[in-house]
Formats: C-alpha cells, structure tokens, sequence
C-alpha cells in the first residue's frame, strides 16, 4: 500500500481519513473562512500539503453537495496535483467562483479527493480512417 507523507497547516481541521467500504473518494475541508459574494473568485486552503508517491496524482472535484450548500462552483471544474507539488509551502487550495452569497467556514467540507496512477506514455498513430462505422454522432452510444 502507497504512504503519503502529509503536512498539515492547520490544527483546526479534522485529519484526513480514508474510509474503507464506504468511498475510494477523500474528503477536503475550507481551513479558512471564507465570505464571497456572488460573482467573486478566491482560493481557498485547503489546510494540507502532500507529498505523493512517484507515478502518482491526485484528482480534486467538488463534492456533489458543494454546490447545493455553499453556491460555489471549482473554476477549472477539477484540479490535478502532480507529485512534483510536494514541497513544505504548496498547499492545496480550491479555487471557488461564488454564484451566489455565500460563507464558507472552517472544516466545512467543499471537495473531494482521489489517488490515481500517472497515465503510462503513450504514442499516437496517425491513420485516414479507423476501421469502424459511423456510430452516430455526439452524445451516441452507438454499437461496436
């Protein structure tokens, strides 16, 4: 099992934890307060800095109440920290764009976590068709 050396900046938030059986996704929490109004942008910490295994990233989302709660929406709709992120200041921050009034309080828990492996190199080969039939356009699930 993979270790991840976390360093926390503030004794307010609740420790991480990973809950077995119940999600493979890891809660994050504001470690700061936070006002915005409608229209406003900020980044807010996260309270944690990570340093992942090599071959590793980790992918940020909201939580499926976030916006329901709080009115705010993760401006690049989902982060992705390399394992290159790993140093004593950078933190973990999400980057919130209000949509309407809002607070944010401290440990309120406004995103969501998951360790995935690095995608493998890859190579592209160019071709003029790709062997299958039209399977009918955007949005299709078409047949194979």
């Amino acid at each position: 099992m993979p270790k991840i050396r976390i360093k926390y900046f503030s004794s307010e938030i609740e420790r991480l934890m990973y809950i077995g059986g119940k999600s493979d996704w890891i809660d994050l929490r504001a470690a700061q307060e936070a006002e915005l109004k409608a229209g406003e942008f900020r980044l807010i910490p996260l309270g944690v800095a990570m340093e992942l295994p090599s071959g590793y990233e980790a992918h940020i989302v909201p939580r499926s109440s976030t916006y329901k709660n709080f009115g705010i929406i993760q401006t690049n709709h989902m982060g992705v920290v390399d394992e290159s992120y790993c140093g004593d200041n950078d933190q973990w921050f999400f980057p919130a764009y209000a949509l309407r009034d809002t607070k944010i309080h401290v440990g309120d828990r406004i995103c969501q976590f998951r360790i995935m492996e690095r995608q493998p190199e890859i190579e592209f080969e160019e071709v003029m068709h790709l062997g299958h039939e039209n399977r009918g356009g955007f949005g299709s699930t078409g047949r194979r």
